[in-house]
């Protein structure tokens, strides 16, 4: 038995975890039969009053009865990703705001994505990606090219494995053969000098798939929406591996099931508890039925020095 002088913040869930006895209430029951009576616990923990803490024995023991929470059936849900014969269009809203000692700044950005099963390969599905109908808030010219050039490229094709992870993105062939075409046409709407500049760069992207497939899995609808999100639960948690913020910050994103009374829905609630520059909060609503994706909200924000940028990512499926 170890004594524990309770800290702020703590509670019963959060000592059983660090502890890893995997159902809190034994922890309540053990200390409740040994301590003295003014450290009796009746709901909260309070700070400063002590804890007794059961040995690696008895948390065993504990263990070994397998009623926690965390292992129901429903918390711990196997994802399927059935799309065939899908075919829906999401709002993608994206707000990005900028903070420092000088004030904030920040930019909305808005587009449609159209997104369509085309065929099943083996394990392995075949989708068309068309992005349309953008909004910038910040109204520049490279704006509006970089808008253009996206457009001009429409249908994407991304195969993913059976559970939805991308495996490559790639254009039509006849896109690629026409892109000479497709080049002058930009060129024509933007004729300056530095237009031409990214033009041309980004025919370098265009015609070299496995540069044109490196910086598509950068983008942040095609990223987010095919996320990992169906990886395996153990114990009520599963992870996933993910990119934010304009340097591709690497994290590791944990996810529990939001409530365990669902049915036709299902929702997965993220944080990211180990990286401490980036706070990071997501919410993805999954049909339970087919595993495809209904809607996601996720705002996350980067500190370093002495800056702060906010996103949030919003995607719904219209009805």
């Amino acid at each position: 038995m170890i004594v524990h002088f309770i800290l702020h913040g703590e509670t019963l869930e959060s000592i059983s975890e660090e502890i890893k006895l995997e159902n809190p209430k034994y922890l309540k029951e053990y200390h409740n039969k040994r301590c003295a009576r003014e450290d009796y616990i009746q709901d909260e923990l309070i700070p400063r009053k002590k804890l007794l803490i059961p040995d690696l024995k008895d948390i065993n023991e504990y263990n070994s009865r397998n009623d926690a929470p965390f292992k129901h059936p429903k918390l711990n849900p196997v994802l399927s990703f059935d799309p065939e014969n899908f075919s829906k269009i999401y709002d993608v809203n994206i707000n990005e705001i900028t903070k420092n000692e000088a004030g904030k700044k920040g930019n909305f950005i808005s587009f449609t994505v159209s997104l369509k099963w085309v065929r099943k390969d083996s394990e392995e599905h075949i989708f068309h990606l068309f992005k349309n109908n953008f909004y910038d808030q910040s109204g520049s010219k490279m704006s509006d090219l970089a808008t253009e050039c996206m457009r001009s490229l429409n249908p994407a094709v991304i195969k993913t494995d059976s559970k939805g992870k991308v495996i490559s993105i790639s254009l039509k062939k006849e896109t690629i053969d026409n892109f000479h075409s497709i080049k002058e046409k930009l060129l024509d709407l933007f004729p300056d000098k530095y237009a031409k500049i990214y033009i041309d760069e980004y025919e370098m992207a265009v015609l070299d798939q496995k540069l044109f497939d490196q910086r598509m899995r950068d983008d942040t609808f095609i990223k987010t929406y095919f996320a990992p999100v169906r990886n395996e639960f153990i114990n009520g948690k599963s992870y996933v591996e993910q990119t934010v913020g304009e340097d591709n910050t690497s994290i590791t994103i944990q996810q529990k099931v939001g409530n365990e009374n669902y049915s036709q829905e299902i929702s997965l609630v993220q944080i990211s508890p180990s990286n401490p520059d980036v706070d990071f909060n997501g919410k993805y609503t999954l049909f339970s039925e087919n595993g495809l994706i209904k809607n996601i909200d996720i705002i996350y924000s980067i500190s370093r020095y002495g800056v702060q940028n906010v996103t949030n990512i919003k995607i719904k499926q219209k009805s």
